[in-house]
């Protein structure tokens, strides 16, 4: 059996009740993704803006773990569909849900789990494979984002083209910064 490591809000929070603390730090996370998705750029070729919602999404995920950082990004998810203005550039709704951005939506939640459950084995407290855990949440993302965009635009080759080659260098950004991010706020909590 393998031990998991405990996530970095464990050693940061640790005498907090367990409920309480999950549930601030869950809402939280939802919160940091609806700020950063404010900080939107709309790109005139994609009907997908750019933000910084994916740097948010890992982030939470490694620092909260694989079932409060996706508990996370459902909720965000659920306040968006239920009209409060979370999404990129105060969007909110129901209808929102079914454009363009949809795919990326629900990638946000399966990466987030996923990158959680690598950050509890570890990958995430050194520079050296902190890398592994953010590239594969960012693969996870896109990959949900541009099956779903291929069924907005009708095309696959679109879908890319729109979703994923203008996101490519900005998102390089996001990985580095973010590798760079967790092990330094590992090596703070020591």
């Amino acid at each position: 059996m393998t031990t998991l490591a405990p996530a970095l809000y464990n050693r940061t929070f640790p005498r907090m009740s367990s409920w309480l603390r999950d549930l601030i730090l869950i809402m939280f996370g939802a919160l940091f993704v609806a700020v950063l998705a404010q900080v939107k750029i709309p790109l005139p070729f994609t009907p997908v803006p750019l933000t910084g919602q994916t740097f948010a999404v890992l982030l939470i995920a490694a620092t909260l773990g694989s079932k409060r950082g996706a508990a996370s990004m459902f909720f965000y998810i659920t306040f968006g569909a239920f009209g409060l203005p979370v999404f990129a550039g105060g969007a909110s709704g129901i209808a929102y849900l079914s454009g363009a951005t949809f795919g990326y939506l629900i990638g946000f939640v399966v990466a987030a789990y996923v990158v959680g459950l690598l950050a509890e084995r570890g990958l995430e407290r050194s520079v050296r494979t902190s890398i592994i855990p953010f590239l594969i949440g960012t693969v996870i993302i896109y990959a949900f984002g541009v099956a779903w965009l291929t069924i907005v635009l009708g095309s696959f080759s679109k879908a890319i083209t729109a979703g994923l080659i203008p996101f490519i260098v900005g998102d390089l950004i996001k990985l580095i910064v973010t590798t760079l991010a967790l092990p330094a706020a590992w090596k703070l909590t020591r």
